[in-house]
């Protein structure tokens, strides 16, 4: 073998040697970072795209809506809330189209007439079968299965937010437990604020048998963790306090924390009362405490001054689940 060959083969296994020792040797920490960051970064991105998607479909639905004949959709002839529509003679409960003062456009609500009619529901919890882990986005437009008499959902907190700026309006929260017994919560001047001001929760006066679990947003004083208001959290955007964080990741939902869990209706869903072995079930703390998830929810607004509607022979006919989506006047 001549002197070449050897120079080249002792060059081979000399660089063949450092490489083995390269790979062998453990990567610097600066670099683990780095690799670290970058693959955050890539999350974060993929989430971003994700709810740009999202609203692009809310958009697209928003578009389709518009697309329902005039005599149906008139912007003079709709409806603002379902308090409207039971004041026009429609005593079924369903689905109603509406348009709120300011809302941009028309969008579909279940009306419960039960309880003096005229409840616009946001909120609907029966089975679990929809989950309220949620980003800010999807909490703001509103998720779930709103057209189905069982299904789950959230309206939507640029809704409330329209509605609720129309005028006084009444909360009331049905609950019912795994055993069958139900319980109630009303509060007087309920109010949701608009996106800047991170959808703050107001409430007025309550009554009920169910508690008063939402006690803070009476008014934030100094004993309250959140002495500038409550206002609407979600694992991508927390408000209030730092505890904050912790308590959306602990209770994997949205909802207006003030002391964690006390008043949480948007809480895992749990197939049993004390399947959940902490307090991030559905809880309502007045009524049974931290560690039982509730069974059922349903969370409804009305207009405080709501009037009776004319007498039963003008009454609309249209089913116990289903009303066609009309506007004032429709047959």
């Amino acid at each position: 073998m001549g002197v070449p060959m050897m120079a080249t083969l002792r060059t081979s296994v000399a660089f063949l040697l450092h490489l083995a020792s390269s790979v062998a040797a453990p990567v610097p920490c600066e670099e683990s970072v780095s690799r670290l960051e970058a693959e955050i970064q890539g999350l974060i991105n993929v989430i971003s795209e994700q709810h740009r998607y999202i609203q692009e479909l809310h958009s697209s639905q928003a578009q389709q809506l518009q697309q329902i004949p005039n005599s149906y959709l008139g912007l003079d002839d709709l409806y603002k809330d379902c308090s409207e529509v039971f004041e026009d003679g429609n005593v079924a409960s369903g689905l109603y189209v509406i348009r709120p003062d300011g809302a941009p456009t028309a969008l579909s609500v279940y009306c419960d007439m039960n309880h003096g009619g005229g409840w616009t529901v946001f909120q609907r919890r029966r089975d679990g079968k929809e989950s309220f882990d949620r980003a800010w986005v999807e909490y703001k437009h509103g998720f779930g299965d709103l057209f189905s008499p069982a299904g789950e959902f959230w309206l939507g907190n640029e809704p409330l937010h329209h509605l609720t700026s129309q005028g006084n309006y009444d909360l009331r929260i049905n609950m019912e437990d795994f055993e069958g017994n139900e319980r109630y919560a009303e509060y007087k001047n309920f109010k949701v604020e608009g996106e800047q001001d991170q959808y703050q929760l107001h409430l007025g006066e309550f009554t009920g048998n169910a508690g008063d679990a939402l006690a803070d947003a009476h008014g934030a004083g100094p004993g309250s963790p959140c002495a500038d208001g409550v206002k609407f959290s979600t694992y991508d955007r927390p408000n209030c306090i730092d505890a904050d964080v912790q308590c959306v990741r602990h209770s994997k939902s949205g909802w207006w924390f003030s002391r964690c869990n006390a008043g949480n209706l948007n809480g895992h869903y749990y197939n049993g009362p004390f399947e959940a072995m902490t307090d991030d079930g559905v809880v309502w703390y007045t009524w049974h405490g931290w560690a039982y998830s509730i069974k059922s929810v349903v969370m409804m607004i009305r207009a405080s001054d709501l009037e009776a509607p004319p007498p039963a022979d003008v009454y609309l006919s249209g089913g116990p689940n289903l009303v066609p989506a009309a506007g004032r006047g429709a047959p």
